[in-house]
């Protein structure tokens, strides 16, 4: 994805000036167009920069201000004024609207040609376009393709500066119960990397956003990626609500082949995050006792466990239309805790107890003993690996 910032960032564009909207640099661009006029809105595309003299608004503040605005939701990446005889100076509306919306806002002197900026503009993004779609191809030869294309592709990263011993790990960030395509929240990821990484290579595949990043390029290594993590969903969820994005990272590794195993990594704490509703969840490194579970080779044993621990209770469950089975992960979860639990499921204390003293009875354990809480705890555990 080409972003503002890789654009501003281009010794090709150092007449422009970010005036506003800094937190909005990570949006995409994918075009550019010329608006001197609220009624063309009709003709913007999503991801375009806009460009405007003012000529037909000849200084009047509201007219640009609604210019901004109209631009905004027509999801345009950003706008620029030419500063001049219709433009001296961007109002102060105009700069409150966009830093508040992370909606970049550029000058550029009355001395730079629009038409040259158009041209260099075209240029710049067919050029990256390009190179773009090389790096995604480049990405899914690393997850799909590795061992037919090692030495290829090892030339190929160290081109764009991966050093041959980098370590190299895989991020998924995809969206659960919900049919908006992920590229959707590009911006909020990006952002969100673009400020952790020097660089990272990306592609989409089957509704998730792939990336690939370097141990070493980590420009923020003080902060945890948790904290990254964390701040995509604040933002997410202030854009959108009702969507849940979810974001897993495998671990890192220094050869290439090992890249298909760290995206699946990926997916595993996806799932495992989802299993839980644990938002915290988003490193393969954290997953605990996960992994000796799924490093069991002999699925037998762990389905026998699993049936051991927890077969008579869905049977229970299934023939008398009871949630025992849920109660008792919930029981877990709340450690116990017979207020947490009773506020958590809107239910009385004495249901609390009622439903321990059912499910002890009918498993003959003792929910009190530590060894029985951790044997029912890996039951769930080995479930959760199952459904996977």
């Amino acid at each position: 994805m080409i972003t503002l910032k890789k654009m501003i960032d281009s010794p090709e564009f150092t007449a422009l000036t970010l005036v506003a909207g800094e937190e909005g640099l990570a949006r995409e661009i994918t075009g550019i167009n010329i608006t001197e006029s609220v009624h063309l809105a009709e003709f913007y595309r999503p991801n375009e920069l806009l460009i405007s003299t003012g000529i037909n608004i000849k200084g009047d503040t509201n007219q640009l201000i609604h210019l901004v605005e109209s631009a905004f939701h027509h999801q345009a990446s950003g706008i620029v004024f030419n500063i001049g005889p219709y433009i001296p100076k961007i109002p102060q509306q105009v700069l409150h609207f966009a830093t508040e919306n992370q909606f970049p806002v550029f000058q550029m002197p009355w001395t730079y040609r629009v038409a040259d900026f158009l041209t260099t503009t075209v240029q710049f993004l067919s050029s990256h376009q390009h190179t773009q779609s090389k790096t995604e191809q480049l990405l899914s030869n690393i997850l799909f393709h590795a061992e037919q294309n090692e030495e290829k592709i090892a030339h190929e990263l160290a081109h764009l500066g991966y050093k041959k011993d980098a370590e190299l790990g895989i991020i998924v960030c995809t969206v659960a119960n919900t049919k908006r395509p992920i590229t959707k929240f590009t911006d909020a990821i990006e952002s969100a990397f673009t400020n952790r990484y020097k660089h990272f290579l990306s592609t989409v595949y089957q509704n998730q956003m792939i990336y690939m990043v370097s141990r070493s390029n980590v420009q923020t290594p003080n902060i945890p990626f948790l904290k990254t993590v964390e701040s995509i969903y604040t933002r997410v969820n202030k854009e959108n609500s009702k969507t849940k994005l979810v974001i897993g990272m495998g671990n890192f590794y220094k050869h290439i082949t090992n890249l298909s195993k760290s995206y699946h990594e990926a997916l595993t704490v996806i799932h495992l995050s989802q299993q839980h509703q644990n938002p915290s969840l988003c490193k393969y490194k954290d997953i605990g006792a996960y992994k000796i579970i799924m490093g069991v080779q002999d699925r037998d044993i762990i389905e026998t466990f699993h049936h051991d621990m927890l077969g008579r209770l869905y049977r229970y469950d299934k023939l008398h239309d009871t949630d025992f089975v849920h109660f008792l992960r919930v029981f877990l979860e709340e450690d116990g805790s017979t207020s947490h639990i009773g506020r958590r499921e809107f239910i009385h204390r004495n249901t609390v107890l009622y439903k321990i003293k059912k499910i002890e009875s009918l498993l003959d354990v003792d929910l009190s003993n530590s060894f029985t809480k951790t044997n029912i705890s890996l039951a769930f555990m080995i479930e959760d690996i199952l459904k996977e």
